[in-house]
């Protein structure tokens, strides 16, 4: 009886013991499971935090290949139209015009002038370009409808905005930027989709702005609008994911559920950017 004591007594420290040895290597385990886990989602972040720095890293290459190509084609334009018009003007008005006779001296100046006057029309033809005077002066509702009065204008294509809730304006940044965006979205759609209409409209919600433009031609869902975006190709859309980058906005690309048009929404909120 005594050793059967004994040994009862020496299965239960050895049953307390096992279930202890196995509740260690079960911790243990959980244990290396979550560290294991920690890590990869450690690598995970660290791979999408680079993934994201490249990306603002070739939006930045982007707007600043831009920024270049327009000043580029400035500085064409002035060197290859503006200056000869005004060596030209020049020469009609050099040192020999005091000798000459009145009626050519008249003729001279008639057509410098004429020349002079072609110039200041260049000049401000490419100052319009950089900054629309419609959208200066008047401001973003007032420079989108003129160019969506202008496509419609054409006859090729039916083009219509509309702004529904545009009492509190963006600031003068945004609204140039904004405009930048819908003519760039505007040409893309022109260009390559073979559209029979095209409509935007303007709506504000809460501290933000949205900006929709509608096609019924070919046009790019969101996934491709991202790979587009990420190739070596496809300035135009870089430029316009730097300027909705600026802008701190978001732009969406879509389908409606009948699969007869195209969706474009741009989000800005109507606070300035820093």
């Amino acid at each position: 009886m005594f050793f059967l004591q004994i040994f009862g007594s020496l299965n239960s420290s050895t049953v307390t013991l096992l279930g202890t040895f196995g509740m260690c290597i079960m911790a243990i385990a959980v244990i290396t499971v979550l560290v294991m886990h920690q890590r990869r989602v450690f690598r995970f972040n660290r791979q999408l935090h680079k993934m994201e720095e490249e990306k603002q890293q070739m939006l930045l290459r982007a707007s600043i290949k831009f920024q270049e190509e327009e000043r580029s084609r400035i500085a064409a334009d002035l060197h290859d139209d503006a200056g000869p018009l005004l060596a030209t003007a020049r020469l009609y008005l050099n040192e020999n015009l005091i000798h000459q006779d009145t009626a050519t001296q008249l003729q001279s100046l008639f057509s410098a002038k004429q020349i002079i006057d072609d110039s200041i029309v260049l000049i401000r033809n490419i100052s319009h370009s950089l900054l629309p005077p419609t959208l200066k002066n008047f401001g973003l509702e007032a420079a989108t409808k003129d160019l969506f009065d202008r496509i419609n204008g054409s006859g090729v294509i039916n083009a219509s905005a509309r702004f529904h809730d545009n009492r509190e304006r963006l600031n003068d940044e945004q609204e140039l930027l904004v405009f930048r965006v819908i003519q760039e979205l505007v040409t893309n759609i022109l260009k390559h989709s073979s559209a029979g209409f095209i409509h935007l409209t303007q709506n504000a919600q809460g501290n933000s702005v949205y900006f929709r433009i509608h096609h019924d031609g070919k046009g790019i869902l969101q996934s491709q609008f991202d790979q587009l975006e990420h190739g070596s190709h496809g300035l135009g859309l870089k430029n316009i994911q730097s300027r909705i980058r600026v802008l701190k906005g978001n732009i969406f690309f879509e389908i409606d559920s009948t699969h007869t048009y195209y969706k474009i929404t741009i989000e800005i909120p109507r606070t300035p950017p820093d």
